[in-house]
């Protein structure tokens, strides 16, 4: 059995999903599990009807979900037309649920709303993409995620109850392979077991995926992308941006961690639990060789390039020039952790400490204002930080040519600067 995930950009048009089709068809005789995300924008536009919905200004909420509901529905009528009826019934279904809810005012906290509205996307584009399925005759089965996987009531980034979870596959999921050789299913939701819908934060369908996976025990899972194979750097950014064709599950963990737009690091872990390999496939041209992430250790890897903008650096010093090491470093991880920030990188002088962050104003500003009962606080904005991994003179040079290097650290194998 093999685990495929699709998303958003591969199922974004008519001709997209007749594509995701044919991929399916190309793979007859094979045992597939398919995790599917919402199709394009959806998960925007569902956002605005959440933010809508929250700000109490019901009318406008129900009016962008009517847009949301007619995409879906013109997308279905030139898919279908055996399986039509039945594909548009499913489908009203669903947004009853939310209509249901919308008619309603919030009492519970935005997350939760949050949760019950952006979720549909997933429900939404699986069943659409199913009854496709049906229609060109290959044997498809739809299943909704939310009976299977079980989840705490941790909106917008829930913790997956593995043993549930994993009863639930073995109980329901497995016996449809009996008489079906593609499952369809959905990505980056799950449910609570008060029936509660949640999602899984960010990657969350790749992580969906990884799941099903490390419990199926999985022959291997391919993510298909709209990219050729992993670059070693963005090619928005960086136009000799290179493929790389091979790579160890620690390496994607790196990459990820250091904010590379690769494989989210809770994704990998199911997988090298099992050693289960993911391929990272094009949708575009399934015939190309893609990305292999397993247990192998890569050798002779690029210069791997991430850099994000929008950079703050925060100086806390120590009021009096005391140390600022125990208690004053302590009460400010407190800080961090409770206003939800986390350092891109940062580093200890004697009396002071250095952070650099994502600009998120908000909370910028309450941790500077927080922060300054403490630590005579010094803000600088509009930085850039560059990592390289496997970093050589050539790179460096070329990559900090005309830049004041404003912090560094380095390792023998990564070194990250922070840049004006």
């Amino acid at each position: 059995m093999k685990v495929f995930k699709f998303g958003g950009a591969s199922i974004n048009s008519i001709d997209r999903i007749k594509n995701v089709g044919s991929i399916i068809q190309s793979k007859e005789g094979e045992k597939l599990l398919i995790v599917i995300s919402a199709m394009g924008k959806t998960t925007n536009a569902l956002e605005t009807v959440v933010n809508a919905f929250f700000d109490g200004r019901k009318e406008d909420a129900l009016k962008l979900f009517e847009q949301v509901k007619d995409s879906h529905l013109n997308t279905l009528k030139y898919l279908t037309t055996l399986q039509w009826q039945a594909a548009e019934n499913q489908l009203k279904d669903f947004f009853t649920e939310i209509e249901w809810l919308l008619h309603d005012k919030p009492v519970r906290n935005y997350d939760y709303y949050y949760d019950q509205v952006v979720c549909c996307g997933e429900l939404f584009s699986s069943s659409i993409l199913t009854s496709y399925l049906k229609e060109i005759k290959l044997n498809a089965a739809w299943i909704d995620v939310r009976d299977i996987v079980r989840t705490d009531n941790n909106f917008r980034d829930a913790d997956v109850d593995w043993s549930f979870t994993d009863k639930s596959i073995q109980d329901n999921i497995l016996p449809l392979f009996k008489n079906h050789d593609v499952v369809i299913t959905q990505g980056y939701i799950g449910a609570t077991d008060e029936n509660e819908s949640t999602t899984l934060g960010r990657e969350g369908s790749d992580y969906s995926a990884a799941i099903f996976a490390n419990l199926l025990n999985a022959e291997s899972v391919t993510i298909w992308k709209d990219v050729e194979a992993v670059m070693n750097a963005d090619p928005r950014q960086f136009k000799d941006a290179v493929n790389m064709y091979e790579l160890g599950y620690s390496e994607v963990i790196e990459m990820a961690y250091y904010g590379a737009q690769v494989i989210h690091p809770k994704t990998i872990k199911p997988l090298q639990n099992k050693n289960i390999p993911l391929l990272v496939k094009s949708f575009i041209d399934p015939t190309l060789p893609g990305t292999v992430i397993s247990s192998k250790n890569e050798k002779n890897l690029p210069p791997v390039i991430v850099v994000k903008e929008k950079q703050v650096l925060m100086q806390f010093k120590s009021k009096d020039f005391s140390f600022v090491e125990d208690k004053p470093v302590e009460d400010l991880h407190h800080l961090f952790a409770a206003i939800k920030v986390k350092p891109n990188l940062s580093q200890n002088t004697a009396i002071s400490l250095l952070c650099c962050f994502d600009d998120h104003a908000e909370k910028i500003d309450a941790l500077a204002a927080a922060a300054s009962q403490i630590f005579d606080v010094e803000i600088e904005k509009n930085l850039s930080l560059l990592t390289i991994r496997h970093y050589n003179a050539e790179s460096l040079q070329k990559l900090t040519a005309n830049k004041v290097i404003v912090l560094e650290q380095k390792t023998p194998v990564t070194v990250q600067m922070l840049m004006r």
